[in-house]
């Protein structure tokens, strides 16, 4: 009796050890400080956007989300901190396009964006606009496509990087419109720009929020956008679909994501805030005055757009024959 008693006994402590280490395991908001990494510089479209949400899911969990800005390789070293970073839900990533849907197909990573990272909920997203300066002597997307056929390899187009959405979006333009436009990879959005301001480069395929204020001023000539509709803050400016290419789109996007170990409670709760905070009023309409529209998911939702992505530019990326060279 007492030998069975005494097990009886162990047994609870067992439980009660597991049970407590399993709550544990599940705090939210986590005890220790919340970091959103963010794989590029601040000052850009993805840190604005981060910072934005960050504020307000600090708010409504009444605790601090730091932003930390880890740039470098076009996004994939913040994403392999990420995903070797503690699973307790005290770190999650604002991801991107590149990083995770491209650069697998272009380069080894020290990480599997669908078996180290587990998704948690779109971010925001937002078009390319195709720019040439001034200089170029075209004025639509017709006359581009002309001036391209007429001299192959003669017209070049800028990108934030190698694998970054800007390349992905050129590539795809050469196999729609059947050009041969040079890719010249740059290191970030801001030498592509004042490369393209300085006519060292004919086109780029830029971030709206930071190319309007040259188009505005008549230094960049806006050609076509590469979204399906056109965005509310560029009414005027035709899409590449509306200007002869039917369902051309490439858009930028970022998204949460997290630790693939983390526990699915934890993710289902960061899944609930973030969708409440893409949810409200006065967020939105600050991410939408940078030009971003909010993109709020299921956790299965954006899994699904993550593949679907993948698969989509990694038939560019074989039927362009794209290297790292």
């Amino acid at each position: 009796m007492q030998r069975r008693t005494l097990l009886h006994t162990a047994m609870l402590a067992s439980s009660a050890l597991a049970f407590g280490g399993l709550s544990q395991a599940q705090d939210f908001p986590p005890k220790k400080a919340v970091t959103l990494v963010v794989g590029f510089a601040a000052g850009g479209a993805a840190d604005a956007a981060a910072r934005l949400i960050a504020k307000k899911l600090g708010e409504n969990i009444g605790q601090s989300v730091v932003v930390e800005n880890k740039g470098g390789a076009g996004g994939n070293i913040a994403h392999g901190q990420v995903a070797n970073a503690a699973a307790d839900g005290s770190v999650i990533l604002f991801g991107s396009v590149g990083p995770l849907t491209i650069a697998p197909h272009l380069m080894k990573l020290n990480y599997d964006p669908f078996k180290d990272l587990a998704p948690i909920s779109g971010g925001v997203n937002f078009p390319n606009v195709l720019v040439v300066h001034k200089g170029a002597g075209v004025k639509t997307l017709k006359e581009f496509v002309a001036l391209a056929k007429k001299s192959p390899g003669s017209v070049d187009y800028a990108s934030s990087g190698a694998a970054s959405a800007s390349h992905l979006a050129g590539e795809l333009f050469n196999q729609r419109a059947g050009v041969e436009m040079v890719h010249v990879p740059y290191k970030g959005g801001a030498p592509a720009l004042q490369d393209l301001l300085g006519e060292r480069v004919t086109s780029y395929f830029a971030a709206p929020p930071t190319a309007l204020p040259h188009v505005e001023t008549g230094k960049l000539i806006p050609l076509a956008t590469t979204g399906l509709t056109r965005p509310a803050y560029m009414p005027n400016i035709p899409t590449v679909a509306e200007a002869g290419y039917p369902g051309f789109e490439a858009l930028n996007w970022y998204a949460f994501v997290g630790p693939a170990k983390t526990p699915t409670a934890i993710l289902d709760r960061w899944n609930r805030e973030i969708v409440k905070v893409l949810g409200d009023d006065e967020v939105r309409k600050a991410l939408q005055a940078h030009g971003l529209t909010p993109q709020p998911t299921t956790r299965k939702e954006l899994a699904a757009f993550m593949q679907k992505e993948y698969e989509q530019w990694g038939k560019v990326v074989r039927e362009r024959k794209l290297t790292m060279n």
